[in-house]
């Protein structure tokens, strides 16, 4: 089987089921950075992280790719899918990953900036990536809804990502760059 259809030549993709949308529709907008987001979170499992991270990302991008072909069929269509759809038990495990996370954390008191060490940056890049899967699904919802687990994992994986990202900052010796606003002038 060949890679390449050409039947996208045109600027149209066919969703799960067969129908016919464009490229830039609020689907594929969607699913595409949820594709982008799992491709980011592979990038930061990549890195000299400790396993037990891996391991959970390893299990986050599996579920966002379940996400992703949820969000690639049209709700007619939902019934057809054979997939484990997401449940508040995959929501908890990311709350209980926070919570232990963060417990190990200094408690913040200013805003910080994203950098320090490469594997903070691809974490908060990852982070970012999630918050406009979020936005962009809160969108596809407001036209055509979602489940509402799918959008309160979205949410919790952008904390997770976040508090990861400190961790990571932590564990790597690097000092968290506060932001400091100037006073007006």
């Amino acid at each position: 089987m060949k890679i390449y259809t050409k039947t996208g030549d045109e600027g149209f993709t066919s969703l799960y089921g067969g129908k016919r949308v464009t490229k830039n529709h609020a689907r594929i907008e969607a699913y595409g950075t949820i594709d982008e987001l799992n491709s980011f979170i592979g990038l930061l499992r990549d890195q000299q992280i400790a396993e037990k991270y891996k391991v959970f990302l390893l299990q986050i991008q599996t579920e966002l790719f379940s996400i992703g072909t949820i969000m690639a069929t049209p709700n007619d269509n939902q019934k057809r899918l054979n997939i484990q759809k997401v449940n508040p038990k995959q929501i908890e495990k990311l709350e209980y990953g926070i919570d232990e996370l963060d417990e190990q954390l200094p408690r913040m008191t200013h805003f910080v900036l994203p950098g320090g060490h490469p594997t903070v940056s691809y974490c908060h890049i990852a982070r970012t990536i999630c918050r406009r899967a979020e936005r962009l699904a809160y969108e596809l919802n407001h036209f055509e809804p979602l489940e509402s687990e799918v959008l309160k994992y979205l949410n919790r994986l952008s904390d997770y990502l976040f508090v990861l990202a400190r961790k990571l900052t932590q564990e790597n010796g690097i000092e968290e760059i506060k932001w400091i606003p100037e006073p007006k002038k």
